[in-house]
């Protein structure tokens, strides 16, 4: 059986709506909605999905949101799944039935993120290198040529995506766990208010078991990238980015170094580097 979480805020009901409507598998067992905006509206709207729970809450940011359905998933016995999923994303309802299928027949695979692409059909690049700081914060001052060619590599442009690759970053609009991986590796960081959440937490799940990028699915994420057009949420992001290298190391990060040459090598990158 599978829970699923979705942190809303502000949310249009339509978005919401189109969402829940892909999470119809007889796998699903509840979805958790929790609401940092905590409105009427969507709590009123929620009432007419009878495996739907509304949580209202202030807003304490997104793996903080998450962890609150994580907590009440991890006290079902029945469930051995937890769907991390954006309100913006949809797909058809036998994605899910695959997934659980495949991580049953691989039990060292403690997480999952399907292949992902825009609305209109093109690839989204969801699958990356562990970042080191010119990558996420550094190259929005650079000059477009050269932050282009350094976005090519972080974000595996090179690549096909067409297999699947055991890697150490999967982007948070949806992340497929496995409950007693979280057990034992543990929640969302909750120092981080938004942002690095999704690579701190698979970085994690990568010390111990595999974390899968399967493109045998796909699904649509209709991306925002708010910190790109919102100045306030731009800050945000560069001030979590601070947290996230702090914790992890700036320039020196010998796991991230290790995990990120083995990923090229697979892929046979041409400008590699040991």
């Amino acid at each position: 059986m599978i829970t699923i979480s979705i942190v809303v805020y502000k949310t249009d009901v339509g978005e919401l709506g189109r969402c829940l409507s892909s999470l119809s598998s007889s796998l699903v067992k509840t979805i958790y909605v929790v609401d940092n905006s905590d409105e009427k509206s969507l709590s009123d709207f929620c009432k007419q999905y009878k495996n739907v729970v509304y949580i209202g809450s202030e807003n304490v940011g997104y793996g903080s949101g998450h962890n609150k359905a994580l907590r009440l998933a991890l006290k079902d016995n029945d469930v051995q799944y937890h769907l991390v999923i954006n309100s913006d994303v949809y797909f058809e309802p036998n994605v899910l039935d695959k997934i659980a299928d495949y991580m049953d027949k691989n039990p060292d695979v403690a997480q999952v993120q399907p292949y992902v692409s825009y609305p209109d059909g093109s690839q989204q690049e969801t699958v990356r290198l562990l970042p080191t700081p010119i990558d996420l914060i550094f190259r929005r001052f650079l000059p477009k040529s050269l932050a282009e060619r350094l976005n090519y590599r972080y974000t595996l442009l090179f690549w096909d995506h067409k297999t699947p690759l055991n890697i150490a970053y999967h982007q948070g609009s949806f992340m497929f766990f496995r409950l007693s991986a979280l057990e034992k590796v543990g929640l969302f960081d909750e120092r981080f208010f938004l942002y690095p959440e999704d690579i701190d937490i698979t970085r994690r799940m990568h010390k111990c078991f595999r974390t899968m990028f399967w493109p045998s699915v796909s699904i649509v994420h209709a991306h925002r990238a708010a910190s790109y057009k919102n100045s306030k949420m731009l800050l945000i992001h560069m001030w979590n980015m601070v947290k996230y290298f702090n914790k992890w190391g700036w320039f020196f990060d010998r796991e991230r170094k290790a995990w990120n040459n083995e990923v090229l090598r697979e892929l046979n990158y041409k400008g590699f580097r040991k």
